[in-house]
């Protein structure tokens, strides 16, 4: 038997954005862009105003927020590392808790494990599940197995139609379809559903609707303007190859026109978001469901001329997280520095999950922030990068006002985000920051060593590039991506025996209503 709903852990509704930078955001201070569902979830939420993914690129984020690990921990090395059958995941945790779980929309997993701990997936996915994406750091930057450009910079405008736009409105309607079924389930176990949009995620191309919400001479221009290449950081010359930024011109006209287009799928997703929780409240369910709004990584959206994500400036790791549960938690804004692998322990202590991590974890349970009764000043956020782009791994420390910077091969860099938000100024070097210095560099190092973290990933990289010559040149290459299945053998009315089709339709009406009975028996 099932407990009584207020006895048992409550649901937990889990909504990912990909690519979604807090610099565009209403409620990070952005006074153009129009997000007001997500603004809403905000006022009556707890939010992280200095949230950090730990891998500013797609499927290393996500795996490693799924695991509570750090990336190097599981070898997610970049857009194509696969991610481990054998290793636990926070659905993985949560069904042993009693939850029913289940996916909805991308997650970008590699390799033949599609699921990872979610019993039900209602779509597939938008990007390869294989070894293609696989970088070669000894080809240099310049070598793109993702084909990144600054086209869709240049390209960027309105659009009747697109490819993501398809796969977010099969999710919206997926996820809202899941949260109807699950209301028509009364008694039944906790959910943990996640529903995880491809919105904002490039290139740049909005619904018309969405971008005529905005003006031309509305949209403000980057922070900071483009600098020169000769004064930039290697990490990010490295990118500005990688991104082509060598090979075409992107005037003024070019990044408002992108960053319009951005505001403008901020705007699409965010009605996206809206039907879910406007779904998950006429069912009742937001009685008992803690909801949990968070981005994989950043957009650096034209700022010092850079676009995309990749590296540790804040546009690119810094993320949304919102937690809302009202009744629960009270509405607030936490300064303190977390990042995504503290999710699993929140929804470990959330879930009340009494199967102890058989991994170390390396997150922190967000619940002493949530209820106030922890400042979390101490808290520490590790990063790290090591996909596309570049040459080398990096390690980003974000401690107290400071963020340091450590690649391999090349010199630190170290900033004051209170005294210099924009990250102009490198203090790595200065004498009078050097026992600092000395301080945050053990900790980037501590279980991390970049010689043989390189070693590792280069190894990684020739065995799944052969992987993937091998399966190209083959007629039966693997495909890993996952095919959703339904059963229309039992949706809808398939043969109800003595109840008729009459009940079986009553039994799906929401809210029920009891059959009325005939006055006179026959």
């Amino acid at each position: 038997m099932n407990p009584p709903v207020a006895q048992r852990p409550p649901n937990i509704l889990f909504l990912m954005v990909d690519q979604l930078t807090t610099q565009a955001l209403p409620f990070h201070g952005h006074p153009v862009v129009q997000a007001p569902h997500m603004a809403k979830l905000a006022a009556g939420g707890v939010v992280f105003d200095s949230a950090y993914c730990n891998f500013p690129i797609c499927a290393p984020s996500r795996f490693s927020m799924l695991s509570g690990r750090l990336p190097h921990a599981i070898e997610a090395w970049d857009n194509a590392s696969e991610f481990a059958a054998g290793t636990p995941t926070m659905a993985h945790y949560l069904r042993a808790a009693g939850y029913r779980t289940i996916l909805c929309g991308k997650m970008h997993f590699i390799g033949p494990d599609q699921l990872h701990g979610y019993e039900e997936r209602l779509t597939t996915d938008i990007y390869p599940a294989d070894f293609a994406w696989t970088p070669d750091w000894l080809k240099g930057p310049a070598h793109r197995p993702t084909g990144v450009s600054m086209r869709p910079v240049l390209e960027a405008g309105p659009c009747v139609r697109s490819m993501q736009i398809d796969y977010d409105d099969e999710v919206e309607y997926r996820g809202a379809q899941c949260l109807y079924d699950l209301a028509r389930a009364p008694g039944d176990k906790p959910f943990f559903l996640t529903v995880s949009f491809t919105h904002p995620h490039p290139p740049f191309v909005s619904p018309q609707r969405h971008w005529d919400l905005y003006r031309d001479e509305d949209i403000d221009p980057p922070r900071v303007q483009p600098i020169p290449y000769e004064q930039l950081d290697e990490h990010s010359r490295w990118l500005h190859v990688a991104h082509a930024q060598d090979e075409y011109t992107v005037t003024e006209a070019d990044v408002q026109r992108a960053r319009h287009a951005y505001y403008g799928m901020v705007s699409y997703v965010d009605e996206k978001i809206g039907r879910i929780l406007q779904v998950l409240k006429e069912t009742g369910l937001d009685q008992d469901t803690l909801v949990v709004l968070a981005g994989d990584h950043g957009e650096m959206l034209g700022e010092r001329g850079m676009w995309f994500k990749q590296c540790f400036f804040e546009g690119s790791a810094r993320v949304p997280l919102v937690v809302s549960m009202p009744g629960r938690f009270e509405p607030a804004r936490v300064a303190a520095h977390v990042s995504l692998v503290d999710l699993l322990p929140t929804f470990l202590e959330v879930g009340r999950c009494a199967v102890a991590p058989v991994d170390r974890l390396d997150g922190r349970s967000l619940l002493p922030l949530l209820s106030g009764s922890e400042p979390g000043a101490d808290r520490t956020v590790i990063a790290e990068y090591s996909s596309e782009g570049v040459c080398a791994p990096s390690r980003m420390v974000r401690d107290g006002v400071h963020k340091y910077i450590l690649t391999r091969g090349l010199p630190p860099m170290l900033f004051d985000l209170a005294a210099d938000p924009d990250e102009l100024h490198d203090l790595a070097g200065r004498p009078e920051h050097a026992e600092l210095q000395e301080r945050l560099h053990a900790r980037a190092v501590d279980g991390w060593d970049p010689e043989e973290v390189h070693a590792r990933i280069l190894h990684s990289q020739r065995r799944r590039l052969f992987l993937a010559e091998v399966a190209a040149g083959s007629p039966g290459q693997p495909n890993w991506a996952y095919q959703p299945f339904v059963d229309e053998s039992k949706r809808f009315i398939r043969g109800s025996g003595t109840a008729g089709p009459t009940s079986v339709k009553a039994r799906a009406r929401f809210p029920f209503v009891a059959p009325v009975q005939p006055d006179r028996k026959p």
